[in-house]
């Protein structure tokens, strides 16, 4: 499948590339991708969750009331769940939630949501740009030129510019990431994907069988 690629104004430059079918143009395995977004954003957990259960709690051991005779509940502890300041019951202890998932359905996913998004028509080339100080301004012209200012938009690059990085980084909308940090979650989470030439050789060395 060839696609024209485009410059920074977002005028055609005359060339074209071709995007494998291998990558871009298979049929999306959608439980491959619902795998592989579930694990990322599991790992985005610390899972460092914790409430002192009774325990744990720091208090006096006395028992805190006669045990017949006051006509109220028998009472040992003041650190008894039923208390204010007591320990909690059954409450979050820390937990590890990682997930394994096999590098070859990483990829499948990878591949089935490039498929995905070049189907919408939502996948566009561009020639490999750099912006001589970080100016968020020459930014947003670069995504009107495209069409995507107010569009959820991934800027994928071949290797990391400081320059487009900082530029973008004030835009909410917006998320500039190199080739090798590219995941399933990113490109199914934007509207449109932005590919430069260098972050599109990389990619399909990767991800081609």
């Amino acid at each position: 499948m060839k696609v024209a690629v485009l410059d920074i104004k977002g005028k055609e430059t005359g060339r074209k590339v071709d995007l494998s079918d291998d990558v871009f143009a298979i049929e999306p395995n959608e439980h491959a991708i619902y795998l592989d977004v579930k694990q990322y954003l599991a790992h985005q957990r610390q899972g460092t969750h914790k409430a002192k259960e009774r325990a744990e709690i720091a208090g006096s051991t006395r028992k805190i009331k006669k045990q017949k005779g006051t006509g109220t509940a028998r009472a040992g502890s003041i650190k008894s769940p039923v208390f204010r300041g007591g320990g909690r019951i059954f409450g979050p202890r820390p937990k590890d939630y990682t997930q394994k998932l096999n590098k070859n359905v990483k990829r499948l996913a990878r591949r089935s949501a490039l498929s995905l998004k070049t189907k919408e028509k939502s996948v566009v080339v561009v020639e490999d740009f750099n912006f001589e100080t970080p100016k968020t301004k020459d930014f947003v012209a670069f995504l009107t030129s495209l069409g995507l200012e107010n569009k959820k938009s991934l800027i994928v690059l071949g290797d990391t510019n400081n320059n487009v990085y900082l530029s973008s980084r004030n835009l909410e909308r917006s998320e500039v990431v190199t080739g090798s940090e590219l995941n399933t979650y990113k490109i199914v989470n934007a509207n449109s994907l932005v590919l430069t030439e260098s972050a599109l050789e990389g990619i399909e060395s990767n991800l081609k069988k």
